[in-house]
């Protein structure tokens, strides 16, 4: 926990461009939730369907308030141990553990039917004073041990744990927070990776850090160079956890979906670990549902706490209950996305039609320039009006020519152009039709309703000449 986001407007839930442009109809899209499942009531069932999770950060002295422990049983399929799992909490005299708030959490847990994240094993911070006045190698050792003696109590019972967290600095520097466990030697973080996998062979191993989400940040790029080359040397590390803490400190930015596949794509899982959003905006609350759903190997989302008084950010109003346990606005965001159907796009191209004109998006004169604007003309079914949707957010035609904004202000090209991977030719397909640009975070808009009405990138205001339905 630490840091993060309030919400930056973007459009987008998951139901009239359903997987990559399978829509139905404009108008039946936005009634109900396509065929594919039916509309489950409940976070946890909702997210189920795609094969996810969702969870929330369980703490063991709310467990005895029946609102409370209502809420968590029924909406929520995982539980992370909100501070009873900690170094503090667990060995708070060395070599003396003690499970028994850890365990509480735990048997709630599994007796109302959840699995649980371990949280966490090695972090800078709520070290007891013990462990906060040693240094090197007795640091290193006793980091060890504590690896060790957590995680054989609860050994092939946690699904994930986060291994170490938060060990990289804020800043610009995109380097290593400095600790004390940094201070036992650059390879700390390689050391409790291994002794995890050997202390439970089962369990995810994760790398948890807040301030990592926007893709264009130093510390995202750090901790995507220590991923990478972990993979490459045969480190043991499963997954990354994101906490998503988003305030105005530190907003969601549209690129989120390109850092979970990004991290995706070195060969690890990905997960939102801590989530909440300061104001509890609907529309950022869909957005990261749907970054999560469209990347496929993302496990689940927590959010951090279950109503608004049990957050540590609590004068925030982060979360998806209210103090009351009420339901907000942003609980309805999130459970219209996780029932919006598959996650991944349906094989093939297809053809994409306005809904405001009747007319498809069109390479003119089926032409192959790079730099040619695409227009609206009648819908024909041919190769220069077939659009394929990528993993990577692309929308190709001819299959190797990818749309693409020329630009990220209001009225810039948009235009056909050979594709290179970069944020101005990746797309999100939102729930009310619109189609947003990942760099720009503007819609796919035509100038007009007529043949030739070139189309270009304007604010997203909803009007039928930026909604997008399959033809």
């Amino acid at each position: 926990m630490r840091t993060n986001a309030m919400p930056r407007p973007r459009i987008r839930k998951r139901a009239l461009l359903a997987g990559a442009l399978g829509v139905l109809s404009a108008t039946a899209a936005l009634a109900a939730p396509p065929p594919a499942a039916a509309a489950e009531s409940t976070l946890g069932a909702a997210a189920a369907q795609s094969g996810r999770y969702f969870g929330t950060a369980i703490a063991s002295g709310r467990l005895n308030d029946s609102a409370y422990t209502t809420i968590a049983s029924r909406e929520f399929t995982m539980v992370t141990a909100e501070n009873e799992m900690k170094i503090d909490a667990t060995e708070p005299q060395q070599g003396q553990f003690n499970f028994s708030s850890g365990d509480r959490v735990y048997n709630w847990a599994v007796q109302n039917g959840k699995r649980v994240r371990g949280h966490t094993l090695a972090w800078h911070s709520q070290q007891p004073g013990w462990m906060q006045n040693l240094g090197g190698s007795s640091l290193r050792q006793a980091m060890i041990n504590h690896i060790n003696g957590v995680m054989a109590h609860y050994k092939g019972k946690i699904a994930q744990w986060d291994v170490v967290n938060e060990a990289f600095a804020d800043g610009n520097s995109g380097g290593r927070r400095d600790s004390n466990l940094q201070r036992t030697g650059n390879d700390w973080i390689e050391v409790a990776f291994r002794t995890a996998r050997a202390a439970d062979p089962a369990a995810k191993l994760c790398y948890n850090d807040y301030n990592i989400e926007n893709w264009t940040w130093a510390k995202t790029q750090g901790v995507y160079a220590m991923v990478r080359d972990f993979k490459q040397r045969g480190v043991p590390i499963d997954c990354v956890g994101f906490q998503s803490h988003f305030n105005s400190g530190s907003p969601y930015n549209s690129n989120f979906r390109t850092t979970l596949q990004s991290f995706a794509d070195l060969g690890v899982d990905v997960a939102i670990t801590e989530l909440d959003i300061q104001g509890a905006s609907a529309t950022t609350y869909a957005n990261v549902t749907n970054d999560c759903l469209a990347v496929s190997r993302c496990l689940g989302m927590t959010v951090w706490g279950v109503r608004d008084t049990d957050s540590w950010r609590s004068e925030q109003t982060p979360l998806l209950f209210d103090g009351n346990g009420t339901k907000k606005a942003a609980y309805t965001a999130v459970l219209n996305a996780l029932n919006g159907g598959t996650s991944t796009p349906p094989p093939g191209a297809g053809t994409i039609k306005g809904d405001g004109s009747g007319r498809c998006l069109d390479v003119p004169s089926a032409s192959t320039t790079d730099g040619t604007q695409v227009q609206l003309w009648d819908c024909n079914d041919a190769a220069n009006q077939q659009w394929s949707y990528t993993d990577a957010g692309e929308l190709r035609v001819y299959g190797d020519k990818c749309l693409d904004a020329a630009g990220t202000g209001n009225g810039a090209k948009v235009q056909i152009y050979s594709c290179w991977g970069g944020d101005n030719q990746k797309w999100r397909l939102n729930s009310d039709g619109s189609i947003a640009g990942v760099q720009s975070g503007l819609c796919l808009d035509a100038a007009g309703s007529g043949n030739g009405a070139l189309i270009q990138l304007y604010s997203c205001w909803n009007g039928g000449n930026q909604r997008w339905i399959r033809a």
